[in-house]
């Protein structure tokens, strides 16, 4: 069966993952961040895809993004994962690859979701157990939403930027809206859609979407609007992170 085509759309908020093979480490030390940050920073540059939030895990990664065109991403990704590969198996004296497949992702349009998404990268060591607080962690965006430091490769979406009339009204918000908790179904639903590709976003411009012919929803058409949400429940059982080692924060 032909894999369905990727949706994402110019000037729409995107939420991606990318797996290490196999759930091996990605990163194995302090250099292997930060040279993924400095391509991460010059290629969303050349290629005008803005960074809203990541988060580097030591076996995935997981970036917030709104191109600029609907090939940016795609763009991004490829040459980002490339550049990495000859990178890391070079330095590490290894050979093959590196990344498990092609990279998911699920467009992000609905304002709720788009913070939702925020807070659900940068909260990823949280629920892995490997920090008790996000601004514990050195490899996420957590910081520089919340105004503790700065990074040019971050631009706040203009959902963020719709928190307070200045940046520091904004972090303030921010800040508090990470402290309370993601509902589970808000979790299951982002992961979802991520795995399926299905959108993130309004039921209007869901509508719109199904009226291109584009997938919106899980299973059958016609689902009701909280099918994705139900259906993540369903599916997670008695394992809600889904995923196993520090992969389960995803």
């Amino acid at each position: 069966m032909p894999r369905q085509p990727r949706l994402i759309l110019p000037q729409v908020a995107a939420h991606i993952i990318q797996r290490g093979n196999n759930r091996m480490a990605c990163f194995r030390d302090d250099s292997d961040y930060l040279l993924y940050l400095t391509h991460l920073r010059d290629l969303s540059t050349q290629l005008q895809c803005a960074v809203h939030a990541y988060c580097l895990m030591t076996n995935h990664v997981h970036l917030l993004v709104t191109p600029s065109t609907s090939e940016t991403c795609t763009a991004l990704m490829r040459d980002l994962g490339q550049r990495y590969v000859q990178y890391f198996n070079r330095r590490h004296e290894r050979t093959g690859t590196l990344w498990e497949g092609r990279f998911r992702s699920c467009v992000t349009e609905s304002g709720l979701y788009v913070l939702a998404c925020y807070r659900y990268i940068e909260l990823n060591p949280v629920r892995a157990g490997m920090v008790d607080h996000p601004g514990s962690y050195l490899w996420s965006s957590h910081a520089v939403n919340v105004g503790q430091r700065t990074d040019p490769l971050i631009s706040q979406h203009p959902e963020f930027i719709g928190l307070g009339v200045d940046s520091a009204r904004r972090e303030a918000a921010y800040r508090v809206i990470v402290e309370e908790a993601v509902s589970p179904t808000v979790l299951d639903a982002i992961r979802e859609a991520t795995n399926s590709g299905c959108p993130l976003a309004s039921e209007s411009f869901k509508a719109r979407l199904a009226s291109e012919g584009r997938k919106t929803e899980l299973g059958r058409p016609g689902r009701p609007a909280n099918a994705l949400a139900s259906s993540a429940e369903r599916k997670s059982g008695s394992d809600p992170d889904l995923f196993g080692g520090d992969c389960r924060g995803e």
